[in-house]
């Protein structure tokens, strides 16, 4: 158990960053809602700390065990680094307690059955195999709380024969399929542009936790929640796996051309695209009178969306033809207007620029006690016309170690050193 500092140093040439234009907020109170739920977060890389980091966004006090020397996998990411900092760590661990506490050892494991003993939750990201070799298993640890909310998230789940295998995200998005029906038409499968999986995985936990805690409260028992990252994903498929099971009609790569939906999707304008959403007869109706054709809308045969999904590639062709002829401004106007679903192709430049996720506080840059500027995305939720704000920047390793072992298990630092060193008091 230690508590580390890091020597922090701009690792970038550029003299301002897409950051530096972000509003600066200091950290403040942010929601109540889990306010006293207290969570020890034995996760690390991206699924459990999301989900724990959702916790704290809602007022948990969330207290990261790490190993003393590296922490949390994810502080290694990189490049890019902030100061010396992950970005790929601070973007799933603001208001969150980091504790350095090793605990492959006796001392340790302790300590850490003492903090949990005081926490609601437990999360853990370790196959089963390894979280019992570590003793930190949900049968040990509900040992030492009864009515503690056990949350794993693995890769394949804590049973059956895949339960003991290691997995990322690209690896769940390749069992699930989602990479399968993801790309051109024709061409190779793709990974979507994010870790959806691992991000996926973080909000079934923590749903399934808060679900959790709310039936403790009526009834008294813990429960043992189980998510894994291939499940998760796989959900995300739910419509397109409902249709293949109903229809047998399987879905192949098209870039995104194939809803169910008539016209869903992306098209070109005279200089940038946009995507377009005529999801019914009525927006299929307005979409025509908009742009100045109301008797296409009409023609015999088009008048159903099963209708209009037979004829689709005339239908697209005509479209595609009318929206080059204006720039991509002209038409989100007239669209817009029309109330039709529209809207441009962002790439990430504009949208951190984007005025109205702005007002909604999804971007800022937080400042910390010890003078660090992070930025953050906020969590996209609001609650009461009051927007989530972190309590606390992303910790340093180790950074509360002394101040949580104090304030969950009352240990003053005397005790806190002859956990570590019984011996201490013989060479001093």
């Amino acid at each position: 158990m230690a508590s580390q500092s890091k020597t922090l140093s701009l690792d970038t040439a550029q003299s301002t960053l897409p950051c530096d234009a972000l509003p600066l907020k200091t950290p403040g109170a942010g929601f109540q809602l889990l306010a006293g739920v207290r969570v020890v977060d034995l996760t690390t890389s991206v699924a459990g700390p999301s989900g724990t980091m959702l916790l704290a966004d809602m007022g948990a006090e969330v207290v990261k065990i790490e190993r003393p020397s590296g922490g949390d996998d994810a502080r290694s990411w990189g490049p890019p680094f902030l100061a010396g900092e992950s970005l790929w760590f601070a973007a799933v661990n603001r208001s969150k307690k980091s504790v350095a506490l090793d605990f492959t050892d006796a001392a340790g494991l302790k300590l850490l059955y003492d903090l949990v003993r005081q926490a609601d939750m437990v999360f853990v990201n370790l196959p089963p195999r390894i979280a019992r070799k570590l003793k930190v298993d949900a049968d040990t640890l509900r040992k030492v709380r009864p009515d503690l909310i056990y949350v794993s998230i693995t890769g394949f789940g804590l049973t059956g024969e895949r339960a003991d295998w290691t997995c990322y995200d690209l690896i769940a998005e390749g069992y699930s399929g989602i990479m399968d029906v993801t790309g051109a038409a024709g061409g190779d499968p793709q990974k979507i542009g994010a870790p959806a999986a691992d991000m996926l995985a973080g909000q079934d936990a923590a749903f399934a936790a808060v679900a959790a805690l709310y039936d403790r409260r009526t009834t008294g028992k813990g429960h043992v929640i189980d998510v894994a990252l291939v499940d998760s994903m796989t959900r995300l498929l739910s419509c397109r796996l409902m249709s293949y099971l109903g229809s047998g009609e399987l879905p192949t790569r098209s870039g995104g051309t194939d809803s169910v939906i008539a016209i869903y999707q992306a098209f070109e304008t005279a200089d940038d695209p946009i995507v377009l959403a005529l999801g019914n007869d009525n927006l299929w109706q307005r979409f025509w009178a908009a742009v100045g054709d109301p008797d296409y809308a009409r023609i015999s045969g088009m008048q159903s969306n099963a209708e209009r999904r037979q004829r689709r590639s005339e239908i697209v062709d005509r479209i595609a033809e009318l929206l080059r002829a204006k720039s991509r401004n002209h038409w989100l106007d007239v669209l817009r207007a029309a109330r039709i679903p529209v809207g441009p192709i962002n790439n990430l430049e504009q949208v951190v620029a984007d005025d109205a996720m702005l007002a909604r506080g999804m971007f800022y840059r937080l400042s910390s006690s010890d003078g660090r500027i992070v930025p953050q995305v906020g969590p996209g939720i609001v609650v009461d016309g009051e927007h989530g704000l972190a309590r606390s920047a992303p910790p340093r390793l180790g950074e509360h170690t002394d101040e949580v072992l104090a304030g969950w298990l009352g240990l003053s630092h005397r005790d806190r050193h002859d956990l570590i060193d019984p011996n201490s008091h013989e060479r001093t």
